[in-house]
């Protein structure tokens, strides 16, 4: 009896109470609970503030971040298609953002500053502060134009004189100044740019450029126009290449009037970079040149340039395409 007496005595003190383990349970659940929401807290954070894609960095300037959105925001200033070029090749937009944000930490290290803005400005269209922080500085630096002298514009006649339609040299004399004083001030103009651009600190995130890059689109290959002209439909063969801009102008059309004749003419886009040996083949010598052949695979007509709708399926209709 005493042995049971101890063995119930001491299984009593090991137990815990019931409202006690309770507590301990809601305890660990309260503290994982916490450290769950500082987790997300922090990941959101992230998101929100740094690893937002339109927050990432695509370039630091001298110290300034050039971000994803602020690229995506000055591009879609651009017109249409040449926005769509600048999508497709990054880098050489950036380069002119680096440029101008360059320019501009010039511009304040020599102490130029915006206009203050007054009331009358609510009546006008004044430039952006930006631009008038550059148009300062350039004047600035170039406060004069450059001298043209007469040794200069006579050398420019003497290599140019078949050209000057039999004029005499005083006729033209301030034509050719202005042309030389414009080429001298462009040659200067690059020269500071390319010293400000060499002297700049600029890091570009090379991988997280070619991220955001869209992809051009497609052309046609050599053996899509080789079977086109073997499929005894007429064929519209436009040579041009992505980076042409009345091309690019094109390319709406083309692809329109290929899906709404489909099975009546075939509609081709053929690089000429890609495919040189044809464009070479059909003496393609600018672009877009728009090329018809007939259902026989022969050419018929060529334009040189962008072609509205209604011309190019006119001509379609003319040279075999049903109705």
């Amino acid at each position: 009896m005493e042995t049971e007496n101890t063995n119930t005595a001491s299984d009593t003190q090991t137990a815990e109470h019931p409202s006690s383990s309770q507590g301990k349970v809601k305890k660990k659940t309260f503290l994982l609970g916490v450290i769950a929401a500082l987790v997300l807290a922090g990941v959101l954070f992230y998101f929100f503030t740094l690893g937002s894609p339109s927050r990432q960095v695509l370039a630091q300037v001298n110290g300034e971040k050039i971000t994803v959105e602020e690229f995506n925001k000055e591009v879609e200033k651009v017109d249409l298609p040449l926005r769509d070029m600048l999508r497709e090749e990054p880098l050489q937009y950036l380069e002119g953002l680096i440029m101008k944000r360059i320019v501009l930490q010039e511009a304040k290290n020599q102490g130029i500053t915006p206009p203050p803005k007054t009331y009358k400005d609510a009546d006008k269209n004044p430039s952006s502060p930006d631009d008038h922080l550059i148009a300062e500085l350039m004047k600035k630096q170039f406060p004069a134009p450059p001298v043209v002298t007469q040794q200069e514009i006579q050398a420019f006649y003497s290599m140019f004189k078949d050209r000057m339609e039999g004029k005499p040299l005083d006729q033209v004399a301030p034509a050719i100044e202005q042309v030389i004083r414009q080429g001298k001030q462009q040659e200067a103009l690059e020269s500071y740019l390319a010293t400000l651009r060499k002297n700049a600190s600029v890091e570009i995130d090379q991988i997280r450029l070619s991220k955001i890059a869209a992809k051009p689109p497609e052309s046609n290959t050599d053996e899509d126009f080789k079977k086109a002209l073997q499929s005894g439909k007429p064929v519209l063969v436009d040579f041009g290449a992505n980076s042409c801009v009345p091309c690019r102008e094109l390319r709406p059309v083309l692809k329109e009037v290929g899906k709404e004749y489909s099975g009546k003419a075939s509609v081709l886009v053929i690089d000429v970079y890609k495919y040189q040996n044809l464009a070479q083949d059909y003496k393609v010598a600018l672009i877009p040149t728009l090329v018809f052949f007939d259902s026989k695979g022969k050419e018929v007509f060529r334009h040189l340039g962008v072609l509205d709708k209604e011309k190019i399926v006119a001509k379609l209709k003319e040279i075999g395409m049903e109705s």
